[in-house]
């Protein structure tokens, strides 16, 4: 172990001393080229000799009323009416100081730093804090890159090698190993940095004595391959890190992952891993693919795939979607195919779409996570799956058939309700409308007053639409259910449950259709209501029983026989089967025309005619 701390080379702890003058601010403001500051946030586009627009980043907004002006060097909104300098720019995006936005400038600009004095000794302790802090994390970095070559480690290089992890890979995300050892890296680092800096870095942790103050430090990462966790800058600020057992000594299972806590340098819903490594890609390919874990991070990105960042398997968060529009406004989800990674993906996309992104799905074969179906299928067939991705309306569409797969009236307002939260946070109404009417088709929802609802929902960026749970059956459902609770051997029961289980399409979506289908593959129980599958087909079907149906006021013609009546109601069923089927193909056949798909759009035309012709049969 001694080895290991004469190998890490520290920087040193002293905290930078560099002072902000006037002159100084002066001068980065006349050197900066402001189009290029903000140029690194926001994605700009020329519009005059010294103007440029783009989307404002301090609101949101669809059309760009976020101006630049290189001549003058100042930044204005048309919409939230945000204005300033380059200096202002940095501040309010990145919540940091006038100091600290001078340096930033600075440093972009690559003008060199005077020194600095402190305005108070607390600001001097906070600066010195931070910057032992980083510091620190390059230390513990260099201390676990060196463990990584030890003895001890073979199990850890071992593991790497079969997941196929190169030498390269390992130095390029300075992958490391945390020796078992609970004191070494402590008393190691601690000939370095004071005992605050050493449990303010998270890199420790302490058992709370009896009295209230925390014991002696410990080494909180042992016997566990780390993976440092960078700012935007490249500087390592906290780390995550995998176990090599499942178990400890004691038969206690071990947390897979152990990310570092929340410090002075660390907000977990603030960070994404590998975005400094890939927002250069993001910006260029105007692109992000968002995954979950770090090995699926690392090897996309040494696969090619450059422009790939992890939310490192914490919630995806409002900050980490407004740190990727800095860069890009297409997004390409590819998280677990497993429940969790589905709810993941559910709440990334509504963040996402509130935002104003474009979003796709990546779906990829064999439930495969993407490091593994890289490694196993290659990124050639990876990229095959990115191009093929679903926008994230098809994808919702089949995540809510999934969920609600039942044809009752019931579940289809379900899968509504799954989808309308996500429909409301789409910025414009255009795209609201569409993905409504979309749903509608897909989803089989054939009643017209459910699409209305639908529709109005989604104008209206409603959560949700009322449950049709309890909506009564129209005369046609009543007669088909009379005939269908009478004994086998009578000619109307023969019939509609002959029809009805050869033709399901008829009745599917209509409120009695769990009964219907209930009735017509099963002769009825002596008391009927026991064949309702449900509570609420109970209710339907009693008080479609409850009430024969009477003679019209006046009426002197012989009423027809139940068998002519389930004929009659069999023939309005299939009627209106078709004509929901005719609707379909032309909703069908315009985004055919719309995607310019001349060969769907010939295939649903021949249709339609067949359609059309069953009609006029009818």
């Amino acid at each position: 172990m001694a080895s290991l701390a004469a190998s890490v080379k520290l920087k040193s702890c002293t905290p930078q001393t560099t002072q902000v003058s006037d002159n100084f601010s002066q001068l980065v403001k006349q050197q900066a080229d402001i189009v290029r500051i903000v140029g690194e946030y926001v994605k700009l586009r020329k519009t005059g000799a010294q103007n440029y627009t783009g989307l404002c980043p301090f609101h949101k907004e669809k059309t760009g009323s976020f101006s630049v002006n290189a001549t003058h060097g100042y930044f204005y909104c048309f919409g939230c009416h945000e204005k300033g300098d380059v200096f202002t720019f940095v501040m309010k995006l990145e919540n940091i100081s006038f100091p600290d936005a001078v340096r930033t400038v600075a440093q972009k600009a690559g003008i060199a730093l005077p020194k600095r004095e402190f305005t108070s000794p607390e600001e001097a302790r906070e600066a010195g804090l931070r910057r032992q802090l980083l510091d620190i994390h390059e230390a513990a970095t260099q201390y676990f890159e060196a463990a990584l070559k030890s003895a001890e480690a073979a199990r850890a290089r071992e593991y790497l090698t079969g997941r196929g992890v190169t030498a390269e890979t390992i130095a390029k995300f300075r992958i490391g190993y945390a020796p078992e050892d609970f004191n070494h890296m402590r008393n190691a680092l601690g000939q370095h940095f004071s005992e605050d800096v050493l449990r303010a870095s998270g890199l420790f942790s302490a058992k709370e004595q009896a009295d209230g103050s925390q014991g002696q430090m410990y080494a909180r990462f042992r016997k566990r391959i780390t993976f440092p966790i960078a700012n935007e800058q490249g500087k390592t600020i906290a780390f995550t890190a995998r176990a090599l057992d499942a178990k400890d000594e004691k038969g206690r299972d071990i947390a897979k992952y152990l990310n570092s806590p929340e410090t002075a340098l660390y907000t977990k819903g603030q960070v994404l891993f590998n975005l400094d490594k890939a927002k250069g890609d993001i910006r260029k390919n105007d692109g992000v693919l968002l995954v979950e874990g770090q090995m699926d991070c690392i090897t996309a990105f040494m696969a090619g795939i450059h422009s790939v960042v992890a939310t490192s398997g914490t919630a995806f968060t409002e900050a980490q979607v407004r740190l990727l529009s800095r860069f890009a406004k297409r997004a390409f989800i590819n998280f677990d195919p497993d429940t969790a990674g589905a709810n993941a993906a559910e709440k990334s996309i509504a963040l996402l779409i509130e935002e104003g992104f474009d979003v796709k799905i990546i779906t990829l074969d064999g439930g495969l996570d993407p490091d593994r179906f890289i490694r196993d299928r290659g990124v050639q067939e990876y990229l095959a799956a990115i191009s093929n991705a679903k926008r994230h309306s098809d994808y919702l569409i089949d995540r809510a058939r999934q969920l609600y797969p039942g044809r009752t009236a019931d579940a289809k307002v379900k899968a509504m309700n799954f989808l309308l939260p996500h429909i409301r946070r789409m910025p414009s109404g255009v795209a609201r409308a569409e993905f409504a009417d979309d749903a509608a088709q897909k989803l089989g929802i054939d009643s017209a007053i459910l699409r209305q609802e639908l529709r109005q929902a989604a104008a209206q960026r409603s959560e949700s639409v009322r449950s049709h749970q309890h909506d009564p059956a129209n005369e046609t459902e009543r007669i088909l259910l009379r005939a269908l609770v009478l004994n086998d051997d009578d000619p109307a029961r023969a019939l509609a449950a002959a029809r009805l289980s050869e033709h399901p399409e008829w009745y599917d979506g209509l409120p009695s259709s769990a009964v219907l289908e209930a009735l017509a593959l099963t002769p009825a129980p002596a008391n009927p209501l026991d064949a309702a599958p449900d509570q609420a087909s109970r209710i339907l079907l009693a008080r479609a029983l409850e009430h024969p149906p009477e003679p019209a006021e006046g009426a002197v013609t012989q009423t027809a026989s139940l068998a002519e009546q389930v004929e009659d109601a069999l023939h309005t069923l299939k009627r209106r089967h078709l004509e929901r089927k005719q609707r379909e193909t032309r909703m069908l056949m315009a985004e055919a025309e719309r995607r310019g798909d001349e060969p769907m759009l010939a295939k649903l035309t021949q249709e339609k005619l067949l359609l059309d012709r069953q009609l006029r049969e009818h």
